[in-house]
Parts: structure tokens; C-alpha cells; sequence
């Protein structure tokens, strides 16, 4: 736990001086009681129970103060807290690999109902977008709050040529920063007003605009969106996908990545060729790690629907360092009041 205004804790020594001011009050008491009695007398009448009801309000009073003064140095704990993510985008890998049968009753299929489940546990304020890859990535679905539409858009899915995992990567940031243009080719971003030639430009050749120029930022520091990347991560085409995984570093969004097949594998063949379509866990734990995300491994439909509801609550709630001054003080006015409550009933007075 830390302190915004930590030099009010100084404060904390008067108390052992009040304690001090109490003892002496109680034995000021003590002498002049002795005056009309003697201290026999005086200890017969006053019963273990009651020395200790004597003693209780003024023990919670000071412990109210003392949380009191805590409070007021503002204290901050790192402590659970909804997340400020507005927007999940889901890219889904729809190149043929996804028809192999080692997840049942097929990976797409698989993906399909364990996305559905994950879109229906997401708080309803949740925005969600829908971005599918295969050689080429599209948006499938802008973000939107609206459930039939997102569940139509992942019903939608077919399967297409080729496994470009740096597009949907770049196609997904392209959805949460609109204002910058991603070469989907040359894997390196460009402005708006950038002319595409082709074969994609690197960042030297970009012209001199009025923009301040891209400062990068520290790997998932952005709260308003997260990519959740499902694929079998064997790229075939396209930019790389760490280079890729790179930028969405650079502008602090995370990227949860979801492996699903096994890494054995299944040979899948078509129109006379053939070929082994393994997962490619590395790749897709070092799209993870540059993120500051991470990596979920999904080797059946079942272990695919435990998945999403990790990620479910990993996008929902996660760990922030907030000012807790307000449960400090409500602690304190809780004592205080119990204190004076049990003073009332027990002497008549207020302590």
C-alpha cells in the first residue's frame, strides 16, 4: 500500500500522547474517588466486566482516529477492479486449417460455440468487433453493443485459402485507432495521407505532415480495447505477425491469443496435395508476451469453452492501483459511531 499525501502520517504520533492524556485523566479520577472511599471499597464495587466496558468506547475511538488520519494521507492498494476495456475484438482464423477434426467436431466449429458463449457472458456496455483472416483479413462486424449481430457475424465464417495472422492483427488495431493507416503488406503503419505504391513504404519515406510524430507507449498500457486473437498460429502469408504484435505493443494494446488444435496435428488434403497443419504455440506466445496479453492453449472444444471464460474474466475484471481512502474513512465513521453507540447505552454519555 502507498500514500499520495504520505507526510500526514506524521500525525500518527500525537496518538500515543492522547493515550498518555488518558491514563492521567483515569488516575486524576482514581484519586479523587479515593477521597469518599477507600480503594477496597472502590474495587469491590467496580467488577472485572466493568473496567472493561470502561475502556472499550475510548479503545474505538482511537482506532476511528487512527484510520482517520490514514485516510487522509490518501492511501492506493492494487486491488481487483472492473476493467476499463470498452471494446474486445475478436479475430478469428478462417483459413482451411481451421477444418481439421482434432478439436470436434471441427476447430471453426469449436471456435464458433465457445465464441458465442464468451459474447453472451460480456457485460452488456461491452462493445465487440468481429475480424476474419484467412490470406486477407475483413471486418466482419464493427464494434457494437448489439448481441444478434455479433453472434450473426461469428455464424457467418467460411472457410478461405491461406492463414495471414499479422493481418488480423493489423486489421483489428486498424478498427481501435481509425486515424492510422496499417500496410497490410509491408507491416509497417503509415498516415492517412501516406500514397500506397504497392509494396508498402517504410517509415522514412512516409511525407512530412502536421502530426506530431508516434511516440510509442508501454506495452499494455491502453484500457480501452483488447484483441482476442483465436487461430492455429501457422502464418503462410501476409506480414510478419510478430512485427505485427509489435505495433500493437508500441500503442499499449493487448493481444490474448488463443492456440487452438493440437501440435501434433492432422493431415488434411485436397484437389491432390496434402499437408500436416500443426499448432505453432511459439508464435503465438511471443505475439502474447510483447503484448503484455497471454497465451491460452485450447486442445479440445471443451478446453476451448474453459478458455473463453478465463479470458471472460480476464477482459472483465483486472488488477489497478486505486486510491481506497473512501473504505479507510468509512471504516473510520463506522467505529466512531459504534463507540459513541456503546457509550450511550452503557454510561449515558458519549464517552
Amino acid at each position: 500500500m502507498t500514500f499520495l499525501w504520505p507526510d500526514v502520517l506524521w500525525l500518527l504520533l500525537a496518538l500515543p500522547l492522547l493515550v498518555l492524556s488518558y491514563v492521567l485523566v483515569l488516575r486524576r479520577r482514581q484519586r479523587a474517588a479515593l477521597r469518599y472511599a477507600s480503594l477496597m471499597v472502590v474495587k469491590g464495587a467496580i467488577g472485572s466486566g466493568h473496567r472493561i466496558r470502561r475502556h472499550l468506547p475510548p479503545l474505538l475511538f482511537l482506532t476511528a482516529l487512527t484510520l482517520m488520519i490514514v485516510a487522509i494521507a490518501r492511501p492506493s492498494a492494487v486491488v481487483m477492479l472492473p476493467s476499463q476495456h470498452q471494446t474486445v475484438i475478436l479475430a478469428m482464423d478462417v483459413s482451411g486449417s481451421m477444418r481439421a477434426k482434432d478439436v470436434e467436431p471441427s476447430r471453426l466449429e469449436a471456435a464458433q460455440s465457445a465464441a458465442r458463449a464468451f459474447v453472451a457472458d460480456l457485460p452488456g456496455s461491452t462493445r465487440i468487433g468481429i475480424v476474419s483472416f484467412a490470406a486477407t483479413a475483413s471486418v466482419v462486424q464493427p464494434p457494437t453493443d448489439n448481441r444478434e449481430d455479433i453472434l450473426a457475424a461469428i455464424d457467418r465464417f467460411q472457410l478461405q485459402r491461406g492463414t495471414a495472422v499479422g493481418s488480423g492483427i493489423l486489421v483489428s488495431l486498424k478498427i481501435i485507432f481509425p486515424d492510422i493507416e496499417f500496410d497490410l503488406r509491408a507491416s509497417n503503419p503509415r498516415p492517412s495521407a501516406g500514397r500506397d505504391t504497392g509494396r508498402g513504404i517504410s517509415l522514412d519515406q512516409v511525407p512530412k505532415s502536421d502530426k506530431p510524430a508516434f511516440k510509442p507507449v508501454p506495452p499494455g498500457s491502453f484500457g480501452n480495447a483488447v484483441i482476442i486473437l483465436l487461430t492455429d498460429g501457422q502464418t503462410t502469408t501476409g506480414p510478419d505477425p510478430i512485427e505485427s504484435a509489435r505495433m500493437a505493443a508500441d500503442r499499449g494494446v493487448r493481444i490474448y491469443t488463443v492456440g487452438i488444435g493440437t501440435t501434433k496435428g492432422e493431415l488434411l488434403g485436397a484437389e491432390g496435395w496434402s499437408m500436416r497443419v500443426r499448432l505453432d504455440e511459439p508464435s503465438l506466445k511471443t505475439i502474447a508476451n510483447l503484448t503484455q496479453g497471454e497465451y491460452f492453449y485450447a486442445g479440445t472444444a471443451a478446453d476451448l469453452k474453459k478458455v473463453y471464460e478465463t479470458l471472460n474474466a480476464t477482459v472483465v475484471l483486472e488488477k489497478k492501483e486505486t486510491e481506497i481512502t473512501a473504505l479507510f474513512a468509512a471504516a473510520a465513521a463506522a467505529i466512531a459511531l459504534l463507540a459513541a453507540a456503546l457509550s450511550l447505552l452503557w454510561f449515558s454519555r458519549i464517552l
